[in-house]
Formats: structure tokens, sequence, C-alpha cells
């Protein structure tokens, strides 16, 4: 019977390099993740340049601080430390097997498979990416269909830096996502929604493929009553407001002491001022990466509002449709009801709730 995936050819070009050299010197590893850094140097404003016309605006200093950066001390931590990860180690015999010697070796898993998101494109791609060539893997990559621009140039420049029976990168819909989920990995890591990860934990099932998932969640900030509190408010509105919001591990709301909500609002904007200078106009707060996402947002801040809760805009600027352009805004007197508290909130609202 023939294997009607698309992708089924790939995976076994990777297989069959992994097989005849199963175990890949710390010198090939080594000179692998070398490629990887030159291209990102290289390549480093072409990329900053393809995210920012994929978002509509995406500021290259948070380019380089939240993706560029990371990906480069990732290959560099990588290069220190690979060597000695590869080293076998000793570990005790159970008594009843003396006089026998344990030995932990660290093998690659075989062919590695990457699902990216979209939010950041280049760093979710690198650093998994980064991890399986250290351990000795080829690599396939599946990159996200709402960053095109990005894409494709990843796509372009990967097969410049490595043998095609290396690391590869595929691009496409969902319908290209589903197949590439589908195929028998000896490891599959994906980063997005929970949503999503459902159905990549089910066709991974399907070929018992070992499977690591990064999900999004409700990640909440709190503010204690003896806390530093103007400091605690421009931490939280730092972590809320870069990359617009749009990061998984960025405070999705905060509990804070009822006396202090007001406060709050007042520092908050004086926050957002002083970070985002007429908002409106600046090139340094980033848009919001999709008209779904932004659809998605003013939908849970209007059913929210529906639904009995205040927004405290924290600057002059107002919603912009055509640039993808969401202020940040502060919400009241919600409920655990409410969409906004439901859902990860992934974008610049915070909900305030009071303890």
């Amino acid at each position: 019977m023939t294997d009607s995936n698309p992708l089924t050819a790939d995976l076994q070009r990777l297989r069959d390099a992994q097989a005849r050299d199963p175990m890949p010197s710390w010198a090939q590893r080594a000179t692998r993740l070398r490629a990887l850094e030159t291209l990102l140097r290289e390549q480093r404003e072409a990329f900053a340049a393809a995210i920012h016309a994929d978002f509509g605006q995406r500021p290259a200093e948070e380019t380089d601080l939240l993706e560029i950066f990371p990906s480069l001390s990732a290959i560099r931590h990588a290069l220190g430390h690979g060597r000695r990860w590869m080293k076998p180690r000793r570990r005790l015999a159970d008594l009843l097997f003396l006089p026998a010697r344990t030995e932990l070796r660290p093998q690659p898993r075989g062919v590695v498979g990457i699902i990216v998101p979209w939010n950041y494109p280049l760093y979710l791609a690198v650093g998994p990416l980064v991890d399986a060539l250290a351990a000795g893997n080829r690599v396939m990559l599946k990159m996200s269909e709402f960053t095109p621009r990005f894409s494709a140039l990843f796509a372009e420049q990967v097969a410049r830096y490595f043998q095609p029976d290396e690391v590869l990168v595929v691009t496409g819909d969902a319908v290209v996502a589903q197949a590439f989920a589908a195929l028998p990995f000896d490891q599959l890591l994906f980063t997005g929604s929970t949503a999503v990860g459902h159905h990549v934990m089910r066709a991974a099932a399907a070929n018992l493929t070992p499977v690591t998932l990064e999900l999004g969640g409700k990640s909440p900030a709190i503010i204690g009553p003896g806390a530093r509190f103007d400091n605690a408010v421009e931490r939280i509105l730092f972590g809320k407001l870069v990359n617009a919001g749009q990061t998984c591990i960025a405070p999705d709301y905060v509990l804070l002491p009822r006396a202090q909500v007001a406060a709050f609002i007042t520092t908050a904007r004086c926050v957002v001022t002083q970070m985002y200078p007429q908002l409106a106009q600046s090139t340094q707060y980033a848009s919001v990466a999709s008209d779904r996402q932004y659809q998605r947002l003013v939908g849970l801040r209007d059913g929210a509002v529906a639904a009995g809760a205040r927004v405290h805009p924290l600057s002059e600027a107002a919603d912009d449709p055509a640039r993808r352009l969401l202020p940040p805004q502060l919400l009241s007197e919600v409920n655990d009801g409410m969409g906004v508290m439901q859902e990860e909130i992934f974008g610049p609202l915070l909900p305030l709730v009071p303890y």
C-alpha cells in the first residue's frame, strides 16, 4: 500500500542519512551548530525585516532581544557543553546484579520533527533545532503559515547552509501541518495552543511518536501587600507589552490588593507613556500578527465589557484595525465567566483581579 503522505519521502531521506551515521561525532555536531550560528549572524537583518513584514510592525530591537540573541546564546551554550553531554556516565548497579557495571550512554533520537508557532517564529525554530543538532539528530521543521515571508526566507536560507538530509524546512498551510504531525518521527516537538496540541498528540499517537508539548495557559502576576509597587507595575507592563503581549509567558492577569487597583491603573498609564511615547506613531510597539488574532482580541475585550467589565486605556492611541494596532488596555470588574478570564489572552489586554 502506497503512503499518501507527501512528506514521507523527505522523512525517509533523513532517516537513511541518520542510519548511515547514527552517532555523529562531536566535531560533526559542532560543525552543524556553527553553520546555524553563521546563518543567524549573516541573515539577522533579513530575518528581522521579514518578521516585521509578516506582523505589520515588529521592532527590529524586539527581534534582536527576544529571538536573535537567545538563539545565539543557545548555540554558544551547546558548543561549550556538548562534548561533555555526549560522554557516558557511570551508574551504580543494583545489589542483585553485582559485580555488574552500569553505564548511561546518551544517544540521538534519530529524526526530530519541530512544529514552529507564529509568535516567535525564529527563536522557537532555532531553540529546539540547537538542542536536536547538539544531540546528534537530523531535523525537519514545519514553519507557521501565519508568518509566510519569514517562513519562506528561513526555508531558503537553511537550504543554503545545510544539506537536505541534515535539516529540512517545510512550509505550507494547515493541511501540510496535519501531514507533518502524522509522520512517524523519533521525537516530535510542538509549541502552540492547547487546542492544536490535542490534534498534534492525537496524530502522533497513531505512530507512538514521543511528543513534547509546550502549550499556552493563563499566567498570573501576583502583587503582594508589601511589594515594591511601582517596580512591580513597570515589570509587569514590560512583560505584557513586549511583542504586544503575544508571548506564552506574558502576564495574563494581575492579582493585587483591592485597595491598589486605582493606583495600578494610574501607574500603568505613566509607565506606558514612558515606554511608548506617542504610541499611535511609535515604531517600537508591535502589531497583532494577523487579522484573525486581532479580531479574537477585540472580541474578548468587547465580550467582557458587555458582561460588565470596565476598560481602562493606557494611551491616547485608538484601535487601528488596518494596521492591526491594539493599544494596551486594562480590564477591571472582570469575573471568571468572561472569555477573557477563560482563554489565554495572548495580546495587550490585562485584567485586574483584586483580592
